[in-house]
């Protein structure tokens, strides 16, 4: 899902700029009392002096762990480059990389890996839900929304930024200090639980004491959605590793498999050197990438051959399987944690957004692909199509073999970054309530890791379809973060002026945006436990 400042404990914390799951948004700040309004940002907070303490052998005593709510980095790190600033390194979607401003190219190509995933091979189940038809015209047009409502988000976290700008101008000229702000708009950029935080903070006055409510809500949704990719990842990896096991004679049921995966997934899920999970994901990246392409040479190839069975596949789908068509589409649409971390590391941030920016552009093709990837899978399989289209290819090609492989160990290797993402909301919360966590971090965090990815396991290990939990993760967490959360900031932003009020357009506009979520929200999470639960 974005970019993450790497917060480093060798010269003390650092705040942190952007995120796949920012460290400022994801992780709570403060108190649980703590409220953005009551923050004086023009007035920076007093260090706390530290107690000189003179060790006879020379040793460095270990740091203590801040407890400002963050994720910190403070041990197993070891400076192999001393010419080299780690604190400037980021964590991405594709792994651990030197910090640097990014041109339209790099962005694009991060836009491009941070959407194309497991929901790209789910596409084909969807069209099956929807028929040929009805899931073209809905795919083109839930990928139309999601970009508008991507689009929402960068306006309103703009108009947070110059609103914090002004804040401070003001704060500055009545203590009658000349103060040099930052060219940024404010200070550290935004990220999207921060945005929606700040929107609330200075929206009508009703609304401001939900400010750090809905921050944390926004936090929430983006920790469950990943663990959900851990839990798809388990089911998916799993599924394409026994069909190679069956090809071979190891007939293991996808149970066992999983038990097998606990091994090198708990070993890649402790790790907290970051740049060891760098390497990990470009091979993922590789991988993947060979694997779209393969998959789509063997669903066109029997095409001409197959004129009969083509006129058999539906064109519309069932009313009750819509809603999970609708929550495969979203799933795999749903990069809106990504924007603003995008957009905030380009060197020209402006080029981010415009008509014929890194967004439009890359969405174009991401909305194409997903639409003709999915057409492609139904109209070669039909109603035989599953959960992830590798499951179709042939069993006894070793191409075939080779690309389930490929793209199963792929996601595999990706794991510990989606991961990454959950440990830092959960652990600084684990850790800022349990004492025997801050005297024993380094143990208590490897045993918090574990039982986080055994119970991501137990998860899986009772979902019955891959498909079906796609389709839920997608209705369920997906809908809110892409379709609720931006058109409900964009009202609150629009009734925050005293003598404002949005037009009818913006609001018949947002209106039906969030009546079409929540439809979506309600129809989709339902359809998706029913079928589940009839599965067993």
């Amino acid at each position: 899902m974005t970019l993450t400042s790497v917060l480093k404990d060798d010269d003390g914390p650092l705040s942190s700029s952007c995120c796949f799951a920012t460290l400022r948004g994801l992780c709570p700040r403060g108190s649980a009392t703590e409220t953005p309004a009551v923050a004086d940002r023009s007035v920076p907070p007093k260090p706390v002096p530290r107690a000189e303490v003179h060790h006879p052998d020379g040793a460095k005593p270990p740091l203590a762990v801040p407890n400002d709510g963050r994720y910190h980095i403070h041990h197993h790190h070891l400076r192999e480059r001393p010419e080299h600033d780690y604190t400037l390194d980021v964590i991405t979607v594709q792994g651990v990389q030197p910090h640097h401003k990014t041109s339209y190219l790099e962005t694009l190509m991060h836009l491009f890996k941070g959407n194309i995933g497991t929901g790209c091979y789910a596409m084909g189940d969807a069209f099956r839900n929807g028929g040929l038809l009805l899931a073209t015209t809905l795919t083109l047009f839930l990928g139309f929304v999601c970009v508008h409502c991507q689009h929402v988000l960068l306006n309103c976290a703009n108009l947070m930024q110059q609103r914090i700008r002004e804040e401070q101008r003001g704060l500055s000229a009545g203590a009658g200090m000349k103060v040099a702000l930052p060219s940024d708009g404010g200070g550290q950029p935004l990220d999207f639980a921060d945005t929606v935080g700040y929107c609330f903070q200075y929206g009508p006055a009703r609304f401001r004491r939900w400010a750090t409510t809905m921050r944390h809500t926004v936090n929430v949704f983006i920790c469950v959605t990943q663990l959900g990719f851990c839990c798809i990842y388990f089911v998916f990896i799993s599924s394409n590793y026994k069909q190679i096991g069956d090809r071979y004679g190891l007939e293991l049921s996808a149970h066992h498999y999983m038990a097998l995966l606990l091994v090198p997934i708990i070993l890649t899920s402790i790790i907290t050197q970051l740049k060891f999970l760098s390497y990990c994901s470009m091979i993922a990246n590789v991988f993947m990438t060979f694997g779209i392409g393969i998959t789509f040479y063997y669903a066109l190839k029997d095409l001409p051959s197959m004129a009969d069975e083509l006129a058999t596949r539906g064109l519309i789908g069932e009313a009750e399987r819509i809603p999970l068509f609708f929550g495969t589409a979203i799933f795999a649409f749903e990069g809106i944690a990504l924007v603003l971390p995008l957009q905030n590391e380009m060197r020209r941030p402006v080029d981010f957004g415009r008509t014929f920016g890194v967004l439009n552009v890359g969405m174009v093709f991401i909305v194409t692909l997903f639409t003709v990837f999915g057409f492609v899978g139904y109209l070669r399989w039909g109603d035989e199509v599953q959960g992830s289209m590798t499951l179709n290819l042939p069993d006894n090609e070793l191409l075939a073999e080779g690309v389930k492989m490929m793209i199963a160990t792929g996601v595999l290797l990706g794991f510990a970054l989606q991961f990454f993402v959950a440990i830092m909301i959960l652990w600084p919360m684990v850790e800022s309530r349990s004492a025997i966590a801050r005297q024993y971090p380094v143990s208590c965090e490897m045993i918090f890791r574990i039982l986080l990815v055994l119970m991501t396991f137990l998860i899986a290990k009772f979902v019955p379809s891959l498909g079906l939990f796609i389709s839920l993760i997608g209705a369920f967490c997906s809908t809110a973060l892409a379709l609720i959360f931006p058109p409900i900031i964009e009202l609150i932003v629009g009734y925050s002026a005293p003598n404002e009020r949005p037009s009818g357009w913006l609001l018949a506009k947002n209106i039906c945006i969030l009546l079409l979520a929540v439809l979506g929200f309600v129809t989709g999470t339902y359809e998706s436990v029913s079928k589940i639960i009839e599965a067993f």
